[in-house]
């Protein structure tokens, strides 16, 4: 339950800036009757995530994936759905790459994310056609909000309890109270740290799903000596010996690392505050202040 809760509260926290950004660009830019194709792409993006987690899930009639597929294909495909190990498997570690490797992303290039967003904004919503910049920022919106989406879906396939929809519930009621807290009081709440501690529990989440794909692929007899990695990595597998305490740390970790960061930055901003009150410092206002206020802006950072 606390992992589906972490997932939906980061992943729909992020939704939500990224049509808060797209939504501020073409306000500020003078474009509001664009904003029509940003929430009919948002209703289609929810969709096809939803649409997509439930065919993964709950797999599709042989028939209509012979007819989509041809015959020598559909039945590979079939086989794949059919498998319940390498499905779970398959899916476990496209989850791994693609979050793991977005995370990373997210970090090493944050800060410019949200400038390339508005310059990509700007490209699709200047064309000369009014048809042209209605489906470019359909599509830009669409595309942004379905990686959202299918993150998720893949994440919360890989949770394993019977509480996960409770979780997300809980998670999703978190994520509209954290961008109604962050619409109203922007300068309360650091943006960059609730990233940054989520981002560590997602990776520390991916390192779960990877040992339980590997298990998961043992199952299904892929690997050399199958049978013997599948039984020694069942201690690790969700309801396993060890398995069952991997929430509990990353948790702690997380916890751990928030409180550490806190204590940093409660001692770097007396020297902030001793340093830019100083008569030298008073006439100049450096770029470096700039990007500490105001907090508001920090989601460029995080996304």
């Amino acid at each position: 339950m606390l992992n589906s809760f972490i997932i939906v509260m980061r992943e729909g926290f992020e939704s939500f800036l990224l049509v808060a950004v797209i939504l501020a660009y073409l306000r500020k830019s003078e474009q509001k009757w664009l904003n029509s194709s940003v929430y009919v792409a948002i209703v289609l993006a929810l969709a096809a995530s939803g649409g997509l987690a439930y065919v993964l899930n709950a797999g599709v009639e042989e028939t209509t994936i012979t007819n989509m597929f041809g015959a020598s294909l559909g039945a590979y495909v079939n086989q794949f759905f059919a498998n319940e190990a390498l499905r779970e498997a398959v899916l476990g570690a496209i989850a791994v790459v693609m979050v793991g490797t977005l995370v990373i992303h997210m970090w090493r290039h944050g800060p410019k994310v949200q400038q390339r967003m508005r310059e990509k904004l700007e490209a699709v919503s200047s064309k000369s056609s009014s048809m042209a910049a209605v489906l470019g920022v359909f599509l830009f919106t669409f595309l942004m909000i379905t990686r959202e989406g299918m993150e998720t879906a893949l994440m919360l396939m890989q949770v394993k309890d019977p509480n996960l929809i409770n979780g997300a519930l809980l998670g999703l009621v978190a994520a509209i109270a954290f961008a109604f807290g962050w619409a109203k009081f922007g300068h309360l709440i650091n943006i960059r740290r609730f990233f940054q501690v989520t981002g560590i529990f997602l990776l520390l989440f991916m390192v779960q799903v990877s040992i339980y794909s590997f298990h998961e692929f043992a199952e299904a007899g892929l690997l050399p000596n199958s049978e013997f990695l599948h039984e020694a990595t069942e201690k690790f597998s969700p309801d396993g010996l060890y398995g069952k305490w991997f929430s509990p740390i990353m948790i702690g970790i997380c916890a751990l690392w928030l409180l550490g960061a806190w204590l940093i930055d409660r001692r770097t901003k007396p020297e902030i505050k001793r340093i830019t009150s100083s008569p030298a410092h008073a006439s100049t206002t450096s770029l470096s202040d700039l990007s500490e206020y105001p907090q508001r802006s920090a989601p460029s950072s995080g996304i």
